[in-house]
Order: C-alpha cells, then structure tokens, then sequence
C-alpha cells in the first residue's frame, strides 16, 4: 500500500508563507492548508479524492520521492518542502500563512503573522498590529472560512481579533478570481479555522498551548491559551466528525510617547509674544503646543469555533459552522499638553537651529496659558458571532456545494475623562530635536504637589455601533473531458446586511470654578506612570487613577451637574454651560439622534471561470479566465443639522445607490522545465465606500469662539496659507459628514512572477506588479465661501483621482544540508518588497482652495518603498529556534498643499524595524516547551511634521514594549 505520511514537529516558524494550491474557496477544493497542519496525512487511507484539482497531496513531493511506498518526512525541511510545493502547483498569486501544529503560532493574532509574508506592510499601535497593505494598497476584503465576516457597522473584520491558537491558516489572494467573494482594492484575506476532518486519525484529538507574556514597560504578565477538542468516527450512518475549539489572549501595555503638534506657526502671528534675545527675531516657526502623551491599556479577547461534519456517502457531506470573536478593551490614556504660542507668552534663550534660520533647536517658555492634561478611560466591547451550514455533492462530473450564513456583530464603547490643568503658567525648557523628538522638562515645578492643580472638566460618551447580515451562494465545478478546457466553474450569491450606529457625549468645563484637583470625588492621586526610555525630562503629573474615574462615574456626573449649576448661575447668558447642564440631568449618556446612521446594502453576484491546459513541445501551458458580475443596491441614511447660536434645524437625509461592477480575470503558467515556471495574470478589483462614508448627513455649525481678548481688543487671527486670501483667519462655521457622490476604488493588476526550484526545499522567486487606481477615498478638510454662512471650514471624505503602483518582489528560502554536522540544521528565509506609488490629489479639494489646472500626483499615504524579512532557524533533533528581523522603510501619512496645488508640507513616518526571537525544545513528541521574545530593539516609532519642502519637525516618537513570552503545547 502506497502512503505519504507528512508530519509537522516543532518547528522554528510556525508559519509558512507560501502559494495556496487552488484558488477557489469553494468546499470542493483541496484543503492542502489543513493537510499540513496535521500531524499525519494518510491519502489512499481515507478513501478522498484529494486529487480532483491536480494538486494531491502527493504532488507536494517531487517526483522522485513518490517512488518510495512509505515516505515519512519530518521537521521543518517538511515544511519548507511542502510550502514550495503548494507554491509549485498553485493556480493562482496566493500567499498561505499555515498553522503547522495547532496553536503553534509566533504571534497573538492573525494580523501580527501577516507582517512577515512577501508584499505586506503592516501599521502598529498600542503595541499591535492595527492595519494590512497588501502591496500597498489597504483595501483588503476579509473572509472566514470563505465567507464574509465584519466587525460591527464595517465592512472588513479586524484581523486582530482572530487569536493566532485557533487558525488552521491565513490565505492572502493579491488579486481577485471569479470564484473568490469579491476582493477589496488591494485582495483578498481568508482566514481558516479548523475543522473535524481536517484530522485523518479516527477517535479523540486533544491539542492546546498555554503561554505567559511579560511587558517590559508596564511591568505586566498576560496569559493566552486555546484548548482544541476533536472527534472523528465511522458509524452506522456515515462518517462523522465533531471539533469545538477555544482560545483566551491577553496584553496589558503602555507607550509612553512625547510629541509636537502638527500645527507649526511663527511667533508674530501672536498677541503680545515675546522673544529674546530680540536679534534673534519672530520669523521662525515652532509647534504651537508640545507634549507627552502615554497610551496604556488591557485588552482580553475570548473566541471560540465550533464545526460538525457529517459524510453519509462518500460523494455526499453536510457541515454546520460556528465561530464566535470577542474583544474587551479598558484603556487610560494620559495627555500632557504645553502651549509655546498662547498669547503673553515669552520665548526666552532661543537658539535657531544651524543652517535653518526659520527653526529653533532650543528654548525656554514662560507666561502664557497653563499647560493641561486629561486622562481619558475606556471600555471597549465587541461581539461577533456567525453560524453557516452547507453542503456538497459529487455526481459524476459535477461537483455542487451550497453554504447559508447569519453574521451578526455589535460593538459598543463607554468613555470617562477626568480634565486637570496646572494653577498656574510653567516655566519649561524645550528642546525640539533629542534622538528624533521633541524633549523638555518644567524646573521649578512640584508635580507630585496637588495645589499646583485644578479642575477642568469632565466628559462621557457611550458609543454603539451593530451590523447584521443573511450571505448565501451556490457553485458548480464541472469536468468538462475536454483537453484544453478540462474544468468550468459557475456560481452565485446573494447578501442582505445593515449597519447603523448610535453615540452620544456630555461634557462640563469648569475652570473658571478654581476647584482644588484634590477635592474632586476620584479617590487617591498619583503622578502618571513613567515608561520613558529616557531622552525626556517632564514625565508625570497628578492624576486619580483608572478606577478612580471609571469606577467612580456616577459621583462624578452628580458633581459635574452641580458645578454646572453654579457656572449657569454666574453665567446666565452663555447657553453653552445651559446645554450641558440639560445633557448632564439624565444618569446615564444620551444617544444624540443627530450623529445616528442606518445603511441597508444589498448584493447580487454571478460568476464564471474555466481552466484551460495545453502544450507546444516540451513546454506545458496552463491558467484560469473567467469573470464576476455584482450588483449592489444601497439605501443610506442620517439626519443634517445645523447650529446658529442656540438654535438647531434638522432635516432627514437619505440616499440610494445601484451599480454594477464587472470583475474580469485572466491568467497564464508557463513551465519550460520542471524547475522553471513563469506566471502572467490580469484582474480587476474594486472596494466599496464604507458606510460611514457614504452617510448623507452633514453637521454645520457656527464658530462660537470669542473674536476679542479679554480686553475688548480685537483678537488677532492666525493666517492659515493652505487658503488663498478670503478664506484664512477664522471661519464662520465648521461642517463635516459623509459624502454619497463617493464612487467605488478600483484596481486594475496586472502580475508577473519567476519561479525556480532549486530542491525539495530550496527556491527563488520574483514577482513583478502594476496596479492602474481610481478613486482613493480620504477625508480631506477644505474652506468654502458661502453667501449664507460666510466662510465654511468642512471635513469630508472625497476621491481622489487616478493613481498607480508599481512593484517587485523577491523571495528565497534553504535549508542548508550541505553544510557539516550540527551546520547542517541551519536555514533561511527571506524575501523583500519594492514599491512605488502615487495618486492624483483630488481636483475638487484644490479648486476650493482656489486652484486651477491639473491637480498633481503625491505619494500614497502609509505607502513604504521597501519592507523586508529575513529569518535564521536552526533544527537538529528536539531543538528548533528562529531569529526572525522585520521592517519597512519611511512612508507618508498625509500631504498639504497651497491653492496653486503646490506641496507644502505633510506628515510621515520613519522606517520601523523589529527583531524577534523564539525557541522550543520538544522533550516528548506530545509537548512542547517554548520561550519566545519580540521587538527586541524596540526601536521608537518615530513621526514627523514637513511644513516646508525643505523644513520639518519631530511630530511625535513612541516608546513601544518588549514582550518576553513562555509557554508549552501538547497534543494528544
């Protein structure tokens, strides 16, 4: 009897990125994913046909290893060796991040893994991974399981809230097939979960991990864990197979992070500043306000998944699905801010920076206005459930399959913030340039000393945002006996799903009460924690505790509306104080029906795709062509208003949609040899607006604040240049809201990629890439004039026009054998990615600002021209150990420009790089025990702000943690 065993022990990486073996998600489809996460795979033993899309099990191995009648292949050169197998016979441009032993994973989440696949960039923060780019494009549909899943009103889910432990395998489609649901701009992410025959042994499997984090800043020890029970069995009536599956993540975290605000302004633009020494002048431009900020929190996320299987007749199955995600998140995050530019300010000792006679390297504030601070507490809920059943069916050449699924999702957030600011103005030292940032310190200042506090406010909000959905499809793969088109797919799908979202806020100011910070019902205070890697003077100040605000809400709102009955009784004009007062009655927050939406969207699609196979010679040629119809129906909802000194006008606002997007898709492999292959394909894809954004509703309000100082003299008004003349200085009202003239993104790609097979283990690869944009979506912030209002300031998401990115990738992967005794248990992987990428800025955005003519293209935000990954492993006998180093280099968070549609400024990023580091020892074949640690160099995130073409200062930089971990696995 022939049988290919391949088995997956302890190995350095616990992923393998690689190309899937098919490119439909269709339950038809081999499953080679879950193939190799399992600890053995007998083919010819369960009687499957896993051979039906040409890409067997079997087929992973090289020719000469299917000779043998019993082949054990062990280790991670059987993972290397499977990964560059499914590569090898892979239909389609898919990368595959593959579980190779249940809850084996280097990360938390699902997001944190995909930062070492060839192609992706990913954004952190609060020491995770917070956003993908799939070659640079963020637009990325997500699916489970194949079918569509969201978190709460979006349209994506978030990827990290998918705990690494219960993943079987993250696919990454880079561009769209017919088959697959449609893909955003960028593709498309699946992710897997585990299912009862995804295990070949009959009877119970019992699998899990356990692991402890430690972080360095906060000083906090986490625990994770996922617990996997499965059951396989023959009965009377058929094959059946049973899997639940649960898993608990947990990190607590704080980073610590000293900033200068975006808005860099001159000193003559001010109201009595002073500058000394007068020969230095007031031409210079400084940040208006510097600061500290420290972003902490705990966040606990529980999931679980559960599958039945059941196979009456070998041609016949029926599937039930369940997966549920949770989030909770509590967070208190502290704000430190100092105003450089407040009027009566003197800017004292300043040094110019060399070379640069408008920027200052050094100097000393005193006056002014005093600095403030907040802490701002939260807790953050998220539900996410989705329960699907189907089936498929084998009669002769065609092969059917049906999947019905209900998702639902709420998200709902509760917000407490305790406002403090200091009693009187400091006299602080700045430096705008330590190590990449803005540092200073405040002399003289007793921060651990509550009467140099006072009380400034208070503020809620509750936040409730829940979608709700019906997905169904149907398909047909048809073998057709044909040579050169031997495969047809068909296939439809229907989606009904809505959205809305309900929040609301209160807040009491409360200065000019003068009340001491410690006679506020909060409880204990403590200067703020400090989490600095040095570089930075001024690092806390009083504040009362997490639970000293968030546990204390109800006394706090109770003395919140008395101070509000005192401020209306010593200012009975100002409706401002009013307002609050009437929102501050109720216990709890209020939903304002003005910031409500609802959106309803509809979805109808159609899909066919045929694969075709032929050869000239010795050289073998083979792809897909194909193409997906949808049609989207949209009703969106929300209520405009506007606010004229105490009076506000509402008006109901809706908007309907109907178009159609036509997703064609074409590719070509050509194997000149059995070493050498080459890949062509072109397809369109396309990303709807969020619903947010498509939300008809605009909220336009009067400016209120004073045109005078205190003294009755006129105030003066800060030129804004970004304007032409008219429209700088100070607005008459502010506006924002969505935008229903948005049209979707589109992508057309087109890909190319070089493939050679050096060994069983051992390849290089090359990709190259193009892709033609339309439609970026942004929110951009813009002045008009209008004849009612006077002159508006409006923020709103808008198109931007065409746009293109170009780009290669390379890839190579060895395990180096050749090499003497224990050498020979080294490995390597690595590969890296370049890009370019640019939009066109959105012509209507610079025609407000007065510009004329083409509007330029710019940089792509949060687009880096390089990102790499290198991996080291080692492996000999029950040692495994992986040092793995990964970054990006620089990219661009946002550009400014002046009315002739000239750059001027912008924001952006510095590269970022982390090293990380995992070993595990395997005493027994059935555990696992393992030590891991990740951003090693904990290198800051650094920010910064370009308000001249050639002139910028530190926006901000972060310290993130180090996480030490240390856990085991089993599997029985």
């Amino acid at each position: 009897m022939k049988r290919t065993v391949l088995w997956a022990s302890a190995a350095p990486l616990s992923f393998v990125a690689a190309h899937a073996t098919a490119q439909t998600l269709t339950p038809r489809q081999v499953d080679l994913p879950s193939i190799v996460a399992n600890a053995a795979v007998t083919q010819s033993k369960s009687g499957d046909n896993v051979d039906h899309d040409g890409a067997a099990a079997a087929n992973l191995l090289t020719d000469e290893d299917a000779q043998t009648d019993d082949i054990v292949v062990t280790g991670y050169r059987a993972s290397l060796g499977t990964a560059q197998g499914i590569k090898r016979n892979s239909d389609a441009i898919v990368d595959v991040v593959v579980a190779q032993d249940i809850g084996k994973l280097p990360d938390n989440t699902a997001a944190e893994s995909l930062a070492r696949v060839t192609g992706i960039q990913v954004s952190r923060y609060s020491d995770e991974v917070n956003g993908v780019l799939v070659r640079g494009l963020p637009d990325v549909a997500t699916t489970v399981n194949g079918r569509d899943i969201f978190t709460a009103e979006g349209r994506r889910v978030a990827l990290q809230d998918f705990p690494a432990g219960a993943l079987q395998a993250i696919e990454v489609y880079k561009s769209g097939t017919a088959n697959l649901l449609e893909p955003g701009l960028a593709g498309l992410i699946n992710v897997r979960s585990f299912r009862p025959f995804d295990f070949t042994d009959r009877g119970l499997t019992l699998a899990g991990g356990l692991r402890g984090t430690y972080n360095d800043q906060d000083k906090k020890k986490d625990p994770s864990g996922n617990l996997l029970l499965s059951y396989r069995a023959d009965t009377p009536v058929g094959e059946i197979g049973v899997l639940i599956n649960g898993s608990y993540t947990q990190s607590t975290y704080r980073n610590a992070v000293r900033y200068g605000e975006g808005f860099i302004a001159s000193p003559a633009d001010g109201t009595d500043i002073t500058v000394l020494p007068p020969s230095v002048g007031m031409a210079f431009k400084i940040p208006y306000r510097i600061g500290v900020y420290n972003d902490s929190g705990r966040r606990w996320r529980p999931a679980a998944n559960a599958s039945v299987q059941w196979k009456p007749a070998s041609n016949f199955e029926l599937y039930y699905d369940f997966i549920y995600q949770g989030y909770r998140g509590d967070t208190a995050a502290d704000w430190f801010g100092e105003y450089l530019l407040a009027d009566k300010v003197t800017l004292s000792k300043v040094v110019l920076k060399d070379g640069h006679p408008d920027q200052v390297s050094t100097l000393t504030k005193s006056g002014g206005d005093p600095a403030e601070m907040y802490r701002s507490t939260t807790h953050g809920q998220t539900d996410t459930l989705q329960a699907a059943g189907g089936g498929k069916w084998d009669i002769g050449r065609a092969h059917l399959s049906t999947d019905l699924a209900y998702t639902r999702s709420r998200y709902t957030s509760r917000a407490w913030s305790f406002d403090s600011k200091t009693a009187a103005p400091l006299t602080t030292d700045v430096n705008f340039f330590v190590d990449n940032g803005v540092s200073f310190s405040a002399p003289g200042f007793d921060a651990a000393n509550p009467a140099n506090y006072i009380w400034r406010g208070y503020y809620e909000a509750d936040y409730v945002t829940k979608g709700a959905g019906w997905q169904w499809r149907a398909d047909l793969d048809l073998d057709t006996d044909l040579t050169i088109v031997p495969r047809l797919q068909f296939g439809v799908r229907y989606t009904n799903r809505d959205a809305s979202l309900q929040n609301g806020n209160r807040y009491a100011y409360t200065p000019d009460l003068n009340i001491p910070l410690d006679q506020t019902p909060t409880g204990t205070l403590s200067l703020t924690q400090n989490t600095f890697r040095g570089n930075q003077g001024f690092t806390g100040w009083l504040m009362p505790s997490r639970d000293g605000i968030a546990g204390n809400a109800l006394e706090l709102r109770q003395y919140a509306y008395h101070a509000l009955q005192q401020l209306v009784m010593l200012h009975p004009d100002d409706s401002g104080y009013q307002k609050a007062l009437t929102k501050f009655s109720p216990l709890t927050v209020q939903h304002d029906p003005l910031a409500a939406y609802y959106a309803r969207e509809k979805t109808f699609a159609f899909y066919g795709q045929g694969k075709y196979e032929f050869e000239i010679g010795d050289i073998r040629f083979d792809g897909l062509f194909g193409a997906r119809v949808i049609n989207t129906v949209g009703l969106y909802s929300g209520t405009s208003n506007i606010t004229i000194g105490t009076n506000t006008f509402t008006k109901a606002e809706a908007r309907g949609s109907n178009y159609l997007d036509i997703l064609p898709n074409i590719s070509l492999r050509i194997r000149p040899t059995e070493k050498f292959q080459i890949r062509f394909g072109a397809t369109k894809t396309v990303t709807r607006p969020s619903f947010q954004q498509l939300n008809p509703a605009v909220s336009l309000s009067e400016n209120t604040s004073s045109r005078t100082n205190a003294d009755g003299s006129p105030k003066v008004q800060v030129p804004d240049t970004q304007y032409p003349i008219g429209l700088q200085g100070r607005p008459d009202f502010y506006a924002s809201g969505g935008n229903p003239n948005l049209v979707a993104l589109t992508s057309r790609n087109y890909d190319a990629s070089f493939e050679y097979y050096f060994s069983k283990n051992a390849s290089l690869t090359a990709a190259i890439f193009y892709r033609d944009l339309f439609g970026f979506t942004s929110n951009y912030t813009t002045r008009v004039a209008d004849p009612v209002y006077g002159v508006i300031e409006i923020n709103q998401p808008a198109n931007a026009g065409a746009g293109r990115i170009k780009g290669v990738e390379v890839g190579g992967q060895s395990f180096l054998a050749f090499l003497p005794g224990l050498l020979s248990g080294l490995g390597i992987q690595a590969n890296a990615t370049y890009l370019q990428g640019t939009n066109q800025y959105p012509v209507s955005v610079l025609k407000t600002l007065g510009a004329t003519g083409p509007a330029p293209f710019v940089k792509i935000p949060g687009l880096s021209k390089w990102s790499y990954n290198v991996a080291l492993f080692f492996e000999k006998g029950a040692i495994s150990t992986r040092l793995s180093y990964n970054g990006r280099s620089s990219f661009l968070n946002g550009n400014f420009f002046n009315p002739s549609g000239k750059f001027v400024g912008g924001e952006g990023t510095l590269k970022v790089v982390r090293l990380d580091y995992s070993f595990n020892y395997t005493p027994v074949p059935a555990i696992t025990l393992t030590v891991d640690a990740t951003n090693l160099l904990a290198t800051p995130f650094n920010n910064y702000r370009q308000y001249a073409p050639d002139a910028y200062y530190p926006r901000d930089i972060r310290d993130e943690g180090r996480y030490y971990g240390l856990g085991a696995r089993f599997r029985f």
